[in-house]
């Protein structure tokens, strides 16, 4: 294998033999309408590298053919399930995640962009999908964002500027399904399946991140002392993780805001578009819905901040950054004629400090991940290799800057009163 296909993930190194150009002349015939299409070539590729997601694989396609103008060519995103036998086809070939995402492509985004439309906002919400499928594949395509101008974050943390364009996006998607979960909630009933629905998540290894976490803790001396109130923690911590994805649907509280969450506003699950000659961001495209439900609404900032922020935004800006949103989020609701009552940032807040179970858990399992990542140290398909040796999972949590922020954390934790 060549240094170049180490970048990329191996499910993605072969395509599935029906991606092949009698499929995409279907495809592409039926979306321009036109019956005479015929594709030429088409060349395959890894669409995303390593790292860049897990619950599905991505291919780009870069299809030449002539349709009723003469010649054409379109660049392609692919996306499809797993192919490769192990743990992730094992886990995922029997959830609902495509069928989440192809409702979120098809039936919720474009509504809730019809909505802001109406208000005379033009916010595009998501990339339009040409085609999808749940038989014989299931799969999706999307048009390619890269010759758009569009770009991962990867080699970098996301600016503030980034950071805002993310969250004013999330903050209106908020605002129009807040007013839509009152006035039409059938239009949500089949968007119930959120990370903690997938088959065996409970059991799945990596949930338990806190015990390596508490490992740690007795290897640093100044942080051993937080160590009794991590361990009462412990035992229902993931249990308490799963709260407040499922809260809507099985505990649902009449003090709280609820909203159609994303729920995986990992960095990498978003595209920023910058202005050629200054260098400016100018948009922000959310993508990959496959977690999308019901759910509390601090719930995709609390994951964001985990999964996108930069330390130093999550120790200095985090304040400021929810304001931000929340102001987004309550003038949307203005401008689309919510009549109810309007929601209150202190409210709001309140209910963020009930999901502290959440903060823990994206602290001790998700964000170490993270910045593993982001250093470089191994390159990795997935997450098997880790999930079967203990010891090289404990190294995500001796990295030094985690544990010196694991350290700042920590102390905001204790003055909150999340060990109380």
């Amino acid at each position: 294998m060549t240094d170049q296909n180490n970048e990329f993930t191996t499910d993605e190194l072969e395509a599935p033999s029906w991606l092949n150009t009698q499929f995409l002349e279907q495809v592409l015939s039926k979306h321009e309408g036109d019956e005479q299409l015929a594709v030429k070539t088409i060349k395959v590729s890894p669409a995303t590298l390593k790292g860049d997601h897990y619950a599905s694989i991505m291919f780009r396609v870069v299809v030449e053919y002539t349709n009723k103008q003469g010649n054409a060519s379109k660049s392609l995103i692919v996306k499809t399930m797993p192919q490769v036998e192990g743990f992730k086809k094992e886990q995922l070939g029997e959830s609902h995640i495509f069928r989440t995402e192809i409702g979120m492509y098809t039936e919720v985004l474009p509504k809730f962009e019809a909505v802001l439309r109406e208000a005379g906002d033009n916010t595009s919400l998501c990339v339009p999908c040409i085609y999808h499928s749940l038989e014989p594949q299931q799969v999706m395509i999307f048009d390619d964002l890269v010759p758009l101008g569009y770009i991962v974050v990867r080699d970098r943390e996301p600016t503030m500027d980034e950071v805002r364009l993310a969250f004013s996006k999330l903050a209106k998607w908020h605002a129009v399904s807040f007013k839509m979960l009152k006035e039409q909630p059938q239009v949500f009933q089949k968007f119930k399946y959120s990370l903690m629905e997938l088959p065996k998540i409970t059991e799945d290894p990596f949930m338990y991140g806190i015990d390596f976490f508490i490992r740690m803790l007795d290897e640093v001396p100044d942080l051993k002392a937080y160590k009794p109130s991590l361990e009462k923690i412990r035992e229902n911590l993931v249990e308490n993780f799963r709260a407040p994805f499922v809260e809507h649907r099985e505990n649902r509280q009449d003090d709280a805001y609820y909203v159609l969450c994303h729920e995986d506003l990992y960095i990498r699950n978003m595209m920023f578009k910058h202005d050629k000659i200054t260098n400016v961001a100018e948009d922000c495209m959310l993508i990959d819905f496959q977690m999308s439900n019901v759910g509390s609404m601090p719930n995709d900032i609390i994951y964001a901040t985990y999964q996108m922020l930069s330390p130093d935004q999550r120790q200095n800006h985090l304040e400021e950054l929810i304001r931000f949103y929340f102001s987004i989020f309550t003038d949307t609701l203005k401008k689309i004629n919510y009549k109810g009552e309007s929601p209150l940032l202190e409210k709001f807040q309140q209910q963020y400090f009930r999901q502290k179970h959440l903060e823990i858990f994206l602290l001790t399992t998700f964000l170490p991940l993270r910045y593993y990542i982001k250093s470089g140290k191994q390159k990795f398909d997935d997450v098997t290799q880790w999930r079967e040796n203990d010891e090289l999972r404990q190294n995500f949590y001796r990295i030094e800057g985690y544990v010196e922020e694991t350290r700042n954390l920590l102390k905001r934790f204790a003055q909150r009163g999340y060990f109380d």
